[in-house]
């Protein structure tokens, strides 16, 4: 990590101290608001985070992996309410990593000066991201042009800021296979639903799309050639967050343990809470290399890429998990009540461990890749 990045962690920290103190993220929490609308115009107009991994040519500031990631994990630390992982970590990503000129053309400016909210939906019933089970159809629409004329039916699920987004990047499957269909809000056919969710600061919504106009996005490209690694960039982008939350998670449980006193003195002094702490920060520090290495492997283009970002965001799982878990447990009885803030990060990191579906699945593509 260099100067610079150490100057734009420090910057984003002090925004989000100033911006997105646990107050506030609670009243956006209980008010079921997707973001402040103040803290959306500042972050992406004054700070420019919207567009850190936009190319400058559609208006971003055409940095990668490396700084978005230290941007979302200072934002997983914060549990920043704001569509900011959705639009910039997962469809911003993906559409620069399609290579559709005209699509970048299109979205990417809205996404990079933070006027256009975006997401990706692929999960289904099944929950999860495999290719392999998606149902929804896309077939061409009559008497238009193949790439830009297609009619998309089926339901997605779990789909973070579905609600709310202005554009919805659709995995379907189209007469050729697998494709990408970008889906515009008040598009024919489409009804989107907030789900009840076990993260109360991450919205995520089903979408239904009957016949819904689309775009397909890198028309004429197999789909599989570029989809699966820009799946990767969202993977390496999530374990930042969640390393983020998990760093958090123990300075809050070392902060109380230095002044929360039992039988006269710290419970910090005590044997088995020291241990405690000292594991989390093993585990806290292991998950930071691994994502500063899967960042670096993938702005680099670096063949042992997939199975950084993959080994990463399987490691960052368990370690929010358990980091969130260790939290309360240290904090003791105000752990568990609705008022301390431990459980809102254990929330976060159960939910950030199913976004892409269920854990085992993620395993069975880490031991592929790595050849087991």
């Amino acid at each position: 990590m260099s100067a610079e990045h150490d100057e734009l962690r420090q910057v984003v920290r002090e925004f989000l101290t100033q911006r997105s103190p646990s107050h506030e993220v609670r009243r956006l929490m209980d008010a079921g608001e997707s973001r402040d609308e103040q803290v959306w115009a500042l972050l992406a107009g004054q700070l420019g985070l919207t567009g850190i991994a936009v190319p400058e040519r559609f208006g971003g500031a055409g940095y990668g992996p490396v700084e978005l990631g230290i941007v979302l994990e200072e934002m997983g630390g914060a549990l920043l309410v704001a569509p900011y992982f959705a639009t910039v970590a997962m469809a911003g990503q993906v559409l620069a990593a399609s290579g559709d000129e005209a699509a970048m053309a299109r979205w990417l400016p809205g996404i990079a000066d933070g006027s256009l909210t975006a997401t990706v939906a692929v999960a289904e019933d099944a929950g999860s991201w495999d290719l392999a089970g998606i149902t929804a159809s896309a077939q061409p629409a009559s008497a238009q042009p193949a790439g830009d004329g297609w009619a998309v039916t089926g339901t997605k699920l779990f789909v973070v800021d579905g609600h709310t987004a202005g554009l919805l990047l659709v995995v379907a499957n189209a007469p050729d296979g697998p494709g990408l269909f970008a889906v515009e809000r008040g598009a024919a056919g489409l009804e989107t639903a907030r789900l009840d969710a076990l993260d109360l600061t991450r919205a995520l919504a089903s979408v239904t799309l009957r016949a819904t106009p689309a775009v397909r996005v890198a028309a004429g490209q197999d789909t599989a050639d570029w989809l699966q690694p820009a799946f990767d960039l969202v993977l390496a982008a999530l374990a930042a967050e969640q390393v983020g939350g998990a760093a958090r998670c123990l300075d809050l449980a070392v902060s109380y343990a230095k002044v929360r006193e039992q039988f006269g003195r710290p419970i910090g002094s005590f044997q088995a809470i020291k241990h405690k702490c000292a594991n989390l920060l093993l585990e806290v520090e292991c998950g930071r290399s691994a994502v500063y290495h899967a960042s670096e492997a993938l702005a680099g283009g670096e063949p042992d890429a997939p199975l950084a970002a993959n080994l990463a965001y399987a490691y960052c799982s368990r370690a929010f998990t358990d980091a969130a878990k260790e939290c309360i447990q240290i904090h003791g009885g105000i752990g568990y009540t609705w008022e301390h803030d431990a459980h809102l990060y254990l929330r976060r990191a159960k939910s950030s461990e199913l976004l892409f579906g269920p854990p085992a699945r993620s395993r069975v593509r880490l031991a592929e890749l790595a050849g087991i």
